[in-house]
């Protein structure tokens, strides 16, 4: 048998992986593109004034919905499978389109374009998503874009997708979030681009700053008060179209340095990954569990820095994640906890009850995976508690559902390359979401 197969079960695809097969990781990979950069290129080229041209997109669906989404609302988008895309934008000035919008599974498109929409006077604008993306709470953005001025309806209460979204002028606004999040925060900067004077979040802890760098570099004025974690727009702002190059997504980086740091005789190198410090707690929380991880080339593109991380094959050590760290972070929870699995004592994880309203509820979904695999693996209200059992940690292949999760599905197949056995992994090609390359990467370091 092979080290993974890919089975298409219509319309669904099973991942079958043989864990007696596979080997260290070794030599180099590269990462598809940052998800989050990826997606707020193609928005704020969408609304600037001339030209965007992207380098090192995401070709991932998420970011194909944000194009879709803002093509059809006048912006001119090239093919994206090219090596540069070019984004003529719309000044400004977006477009009622003929058609409902749709965001697919992509929470990001979703609540990001809500802060936009919301601010175009006199027009209307219908979105909706998938079935995942239509359960999932928007409460978080509508509700302090409703204080600004906002008119949004839509089902239980107007918290949940299909929305009604009425173009109104909003009005300055000062949030204090009770969560750090990256996707409010920026939802709301955007609202306040058409805003005549200051739109001020505040966060409770450091969310990652990618919106504001790249506000910065299409012409807005923010100020930022680090000590209070706190960022102003001053609106209005007319957005020049630029050159963004688009580093290696870290939260996709975070697959590799967990699978080379748990399996025995791994040296990997992941090229060109952004290390932006709003986003590299995973690898602070890997470093703090003793994996071997270093920085190689260190360098800046296009305001982000960036660098080549090597990551070698170590014993690893429980401990405990939580707190500031966990904004983050928040998206390598499953791969972390899988890390944890074979650390030497126990790992607790909390702080974390944001995951259960993500593309599933993932807190639960990773217990019970895990435990199928056999895991020691409490579920607690917002986090999780591991029990590692060493660099010997004894896991047996099961059959798992990735929930059409793209990070639940990929986390599972590192957690299988070290099971015995064989695991299958159904609706395995979630992972397209956010990496469509990850099978073939896999097979190729591993096998």
């Amino acid at each position: 048998m092979t080290f993974l197969k890919l089975i298409d079960q219509a319309p669904h695809q099973t991942l079958e992986i043989n864990g007696d097969k596979g080997g260290p990781l070794t030599g180099s990979v590269t990462v598809p593109g940052d998800k989050s950069i990826s997606h707020r290129s193609l928005m704020l080229g969408a609304i600037a004034q001339g030209t965007t041209r992207i380098k090192g997109l995401l070709l991932g669906e998420d970011p194909r919905s944000t194009a879709a989404c803002f093509s059809a609302m006048g912006a001119k988008i090239s093919d994206l499978d090219a090596e540069w895309v070019t984004v003529e934008g719309t000044g400004g000035e977006l477009q009622e389109p003929d058609d409902v919008l749709d965001a697919g599974n992509s929470g990001t498109t979703l609540r990001l374009m809500l802060g936009l929409l919301a601010s175009v006077p006199g027009k209307f604008f219908a979105v909706t998503g998938d079935g995942s993306l239509r359960s999932r709470p928007m409460k978080r953005v509508i509700a302090p874009l409703t204080e600004m001025g906002a008119s949004i309806a839509g089902k239980a209460n107007h918290t949940l997708a299909p929305l009604g979204v009425q173009g109104q002028q909003l009005t300055p606004f000062h949030y204090h979030s009770p969560i750090a999040s990256a996707q409010v925060k920026s939802c709301l900067l955007l609202a306040g681009l058409s805003v005549n004077g200051d739109t001020t979040v505040t966060e409770p802890s450091l969310s990652r700053d990618h919106s504001e760098r790249m506000l910065k570099a299409f012409g807005a004025q923010l100020s930022i008060d680090s000590a209070t974690h706190s960022v102003t727009l001053h609106g209005p702002a007319k957005l020049a179209g630029q050159t963004v190059i688009v580093p290696g997504d870290i939260s996709s980086a975070a697959f590799w340095l967990v699978a080379a740091a748990i399996t025995p005789g791994s040296n990997l190198l992941i090229e060109n990954v952004g290390i932006n410090p709003t986003r590299t707690g995973i690898l602070e929380a890997l470093q703090s569990m003793n994996a071997d991880i270093t920085l190689e080339n260190e360098r800046d593109a296009t305001g982000e820095p960036v660098a080549d991380l090597r990551v070698r094959h170590s014993q690893l050590k429980g401990c405990h994640i939580g707190g500031d760290l966990i904004p983050r972070l928040i998206d390598e929870v499953p791969i972390l906890a899988v890390a944890a699995l074979f650390a030497e004592g126990k790992t607790t994880i909390t702080d974390a009850a944001e995951l259960r309203v993500k593309e599933s509820d993932r807190l639960a979904v990773m217990t019970a995976a895990l435990r199928l695999l056999g895991g020691d693996v409490t579920e607690h209200p917002d986090g999780m508690e591991i029990l590692g059992m060493g660099e010997n940690a004894q896991l047996t292949g099961a059959t798992l559902d990735s929930y059409t999760d793209h990070r639940i599905a990929m986390a599972l197949a590192i957690a299988a390359t070290r099971a015995i056995g064989t695991t299958k992994i159904r609706r395995a090609e979630a992972a397209a979401v956010s990496y469509p390359s990850f099978v073939t990467t896999l097979e190729l370091a591993a096998s």
